[in-house]
């Protein structure tokens, strides 16, 4: 229900220019990806790589922590969020750092860097100009790769103090502001898209080079990212590249592609963070883990596009939020997985095949708490079980009936129980 209040108040506000918007990316991806023959092909090389990935991911994990060593990176493993944050406080602090530029990573919004840091006095600086736009604006991102879709030029204007929305105009002043605060930092944080095991390699994607110029600029350069971005080899780089920018944004590549491995007149510093995800590989939705985050799911999304990312009220909306957040809070998150009409829609264009509708009905069961729902669904697989369940089910008064499926009964109205079974048992 949280869900849909927001939505529909988001909607009447700024839905269909929302709509309209995020239909455009997603004509401009089904365009990018006509340019190669073997789409499809691609995919599900793609998939059987997330599936090896997922399956070896610990031995994958020690196999990059020894490679990137040899590059001259110092890697840490983060079990929770709590530990990633103390480990890049301990770092900064070494540095003297009261001042951190970080370009886009969702893993730091997942692990509420940014608040962590402000609390121990370190000012964050985000400098992805849609990531800068919400930080000032005081929100979350509302998309994974468009983190300021929902906002407006004159919106953005009002924030930088200009009656002038053009937006070139406002491009130039973001950038001319941003500049003094990369002169004036001490560290750099990114996230990163991929990390190769057999290299050691950190590669990150980027179309603004705010994150190349804050590396260039600083000592200390600090990689947060989750665990399940390795990639095996050097070779599977080339399949994911092709499909990532096509996915996001239409682009045949981002315009920034960097591969970060031995440092030069710098400290690199990777922190693997697991927050829940070896726990997420033994459970019944670890193909969540094959996610590229390339958003293609947020934008062909009927449900998201009308609705926002803010309404999901997790860092990540749309399909694979629905997915992802009551893992995190299965009771602050339970409405999330029925924000869908199980359309196929984000499961046809998933780079990495995502069986999101069996996902999703799956995440449905796993948030439910309706015991009835649940003895009934055990009832229809035993004959005798079936017959008793019906009977009650007939010689239970209407009223109490509507309270037992309350949660159902909300929006549909209950039908009559016939008297008599259809066949005899």
């Amino acid at each position: 229900m949280k869900h849909y209040k927001l939505a529909i108040k988001f909607y009447k506000e700024k839905g269909p220019r929302h709509d309209k918007n995020l239909w455009n990316i997603r004509q401009k991806r089904d365009k990018a990806i006509k340019e190669i023959d073997k789409w499809e092909q691609l995919r599900t090389k793609a998939s059987e790589i997330k599936e090896y990935v997922i399956e070896h991911l610990e031995e994958l994990i020690e196999e990059f922590t020894k490679n990137a060593k040899k590059q001259g990176i110092e890697v840490y493993y983060a079990k929770t969020k709590q530990e990633h944050n103390e480990i890049i406080l301990k770092l900064l602090k070494e540095k003297k750092a009261k001042k951190v530029v970080k370009s886009k990573s969702m893993l730091t919004e997942e692990c509420d860097l940014n608040e962590f840091l402000k609390e121990n006095k370190i000012e964050v600086i985000d400098t992805d100009l849609g990531e800068r736009i919400v930080q000032l604006r005081g929100e979350k991102p509302s998309h994974i790769v468009l983190p300021a879709i929902h906002t407006t030029k004159e919106e953005v204007a009002k924030i930088l103090n200009e009656t002038n929305s053009d937006p070139t105009y406002l491009t130039h002043k973001m950038r001319k502001l941003l500049r003094e605060e990369f002169l004036t930092s001490k560290a750099a944080i990114t996230g990163a898209n991929f990390l190769i095991a057999d290299k050691g390699f950190a590669v990150v994607c980027t179309n603004e080079g705010n994150a190349d110029l804050g590396v260039t600029l600083n000592k200390l350069h600090i990689i947060s990212v989750g665990i399940d971005k390795l990639l095996p080899s050097i070779k599977d780089l080339g399949i994911f590249l092709r499909m990532l920018a096509r996915n996001a944004t239409g682009q045949k590549i981002t315009t920034y592609t960097t591969i970060f491995g031995k440092p030069t007149n710098q400290k690199r510093v990777i922190i693997l963070v697991d927050n829940g995800r070896i726990k997420r590989k033994k459970s019944e939705f670890k193909e969540t883990l094959k996610c590229i985050r390339c958003s293609a799911c947020l934008t062909t999304c009927p449900v998201f596009r009308r609705s926002g990312g803010h309404a999901y009220r997790y860092i990540i909306p749309g399909p694979i939020g629905s997915l992802l957040a009551p893992l995190v809070d299965k009771e602050e998150y339970k409405d999330l997985p029925f924000a869908c009409t199980l359309c196929g829609s984000c499961e046809m264009v998933c780079p990495v095949k995502i069986p999101f509708s069996k996902q999703l009905i799956n995440m449905r069961k796993y948030v439910t708490k309706n015991k009835i729902m649940k003895i009934a669904e055990k009832s229809i697989h035993s004959d005798k079980t079936f017959k008793l369940f019906s009977l009650i089910l007939r010689l239970t008064p209407k009223p109490l009936l509507q309270k037992a499926f309350k949660e159902w009964s909300k929006y549909k109205k209950l039908p009559n129980i016939p008297q008599k079974r259809f066949i005899s048992l």
